[in-house]
């Protein structure tokens, strides 16, 4: 049952994206991208009802679906591609009529020829002599060299057209593929939605936060009053029974309310505009699936990139630690089961897939632990792990998640996509020893390496930064490889 929830949630996800995004630039009927789209997780459900976990999925039967599917669907995407609208019939048949062929109307212009003067103005020769301007449709290109400090070179050339054209445009200041730095004046979308935008906004309602925070604990109360098993007919024939799964509940909502605080203050430090935290309550294991919260204004620098992507997962990591510590304390020890341990099988785990868990738990459980044992966790146990392997996603260094961001930071756009496209790859080489790390790599595969460029996206961070993302690398490290076998020798494990 639980696994046809998931279905249905993916698939309802799947085809509101669809809706939104691709049924705008192709004739293809949406049901059939969504159908292609769904395959891969169409047969892997159908492998799992038919045979359990009796039997493994074939690797092949993950990785050719994976591979095959993208490509059709790209090729009905390409193949139902929306035409240009016709020209107006009078003009085609004044056409046809003389001989003259029509005259192109010039692309649009973001500035006018008169402007030009003004913008070349903006960029003085001791920072950022002009070289090139580009026109394009969405924005102008101004091409230069950098004669000074990167930071300088932003803020007198953004002052300087603010100073001539106010708040018309955007001003990013970023490097190309061949490392050469250009600015882009975007005409700034802002400036219309702010008349738009009102206190009825629907991701800043803060009503609807508080309600879906309600229903979050309500559900995550649920799944806690199940883990200390606990029947249905006995909480609803008393309801003060449910007061047992809220110590699961707190914990787990102090991790992600924590975490997600942290990028929201991170945010208005910098005078960023996010929207308010919210929740996602679902009915089953683990009662959510977690919070998303949307950045709706660009970022400054590299820095605020920096400082607002790593705090949320630090800040979730720094609560998760003394949860983990009592749960695993009030865990018991159990023997290995005859048909193994998962990562997921929370009943008996054995922690040594990871090096940090292996470390935490042989501290607290001492002698009992032992190579034979596994751990039955404790629910606050239980919320403390979810934290951990949270922690672990959001450090990963890929595309849009927190890692992602931070790599982007440190490193530059470019090298970011290629670290994120060898971790992807590695993740991958991982799945073949633990299926639970190949699920993982396909949903990663799913997303974007690309990242958002902060408006200055050139200045590189401090020391203090780059040891910090280091730091960080190194937790990631630590919380995902196993334990090696010197370190288990060392614990007596």
């Amino acid at each position: 049952m639980l696994l046809w929830l998931w279905l249905l949630l993916l698939g309802l996800i799947t085809y509101w994206i669809l809706r939104r995004g691709v049924a705008r630039i192709t004739r293809t009927p949406i049901w059939i991208l969504w159908l292609v789209m769904m395959t891969p997780a169409l047969i892997w459900s159908t492998w799992q009802l038919v045979y359990g976990e009796q039997k493994r999925i074939p690797p092949e039967l993950i990785i050719i679906p994976f591979i095959v599917c993208p490509c059709v669907y790209w090729f009905l995407v390409k193949l139902g591609r929306q035409s240009p609208p016709p020209t107006d019939s009078s003009t085609t048949s004044t056409s046809a009529m003389t001989s003259e062929p029509t005259p192109k109307s010039p692309p649009p212009r973001v500035i006018t020829p008169a402007e030009e003067s003004q913008l070349r103005e903006c960029f003085p020769w001791s920072v950022f002599p002009l070289q090139k301007l580009e026109h394009r449709p969405q924005a102008v290109i101004c091409r230069g060299q950098i004669r000074s400090n990167p930071e300088l070179v932003y803020q007198t050339i953004r002052d300087q057209i603010k100073a001539r054209f106010g708040d018309r445009f955007i001003v990013v200041f970023q490097t190309d593929l061949n490392d050469q730095p250009f600015f882009a004046l975007v005409p700034n979308p802002f400036l219309e939605k702010s008349k738009t935008i009102t206190r009825n906004d629907f991701l800043n309602r803060p009503i609807l936060a508080l309600a879906l925070l309600v229903i979050t604990v309500f559900t995550t109360t649920m799944v806690g009053v199940k883990m200390t098993e606990i029947s249905p007919e006995i909480w609803r024939s008393d309801p003060s029974w449910l007061l047992k799964g809220l110590p699961y509940a707190l914990a787990l909502m102090a991790i992600l309310g924590i975490h997600k605080s942290v990028h929201y203050l991170a945010a208005r430090y910098y005078q960023i505009r996010p929207t308010l935290p919210y929740f996602i309550p679902v009915p089953f294991f683990p009662g959510t699936f977690g919070a998303f919260m949307q950045i709706r204004s660009p970022l400054p620098h590299r820095r605020a990139l920096f400082d607002v992507s790593i705090a949320g997962p630090w800040a979730g990591f720094i609560a998760t630690l003394p949860i983990l510590i009592w749960g695993l304390a009030h865990s018991t020890v159990v023997p290995i089961p005859p048909d193994g341990t998962g990562i997921f099988n929370v009943n008996a785990i054995d922690p040594r897939f990871s090096l940090l868990l292996t470390v935490l738990s042989k501290l607290i459980l001492g002698t009992q632990l032992t190579a034979t044992h596994a751990i039955d966790l404790h629910p606050v146990a239980i919320a403390g792990y979810l934290g951990l392997i949270l922690t672990a996603f959001h450090f990963l260094p890929i595309g849009l998640c927190d890692g992602g961001h931070m790599i982007h930071a440190m490193m530059g756009q470019r090298t970011s996509m290629a670290i994120g496209q060898v971790s992807r790859i590695l993740i991958l080489v991982l799945g073949f020893t633990r299926q639970e790390f190949l699920y993982l790599a396909i949903i990663l595969f799913l997303l974007p390496l690309n990242d958002e460029p902060a408006l200055n996206d050139v200045s590189e961070l401090n020391n203090i930064r780059d040891f910090i993302g280091l730091l960080t690398l190194a937790l990631l490290l630590v919380i995902l490889l196993p334990v090696p076998q010197t370190i288990a020798q060392w614990l007596n494990y």
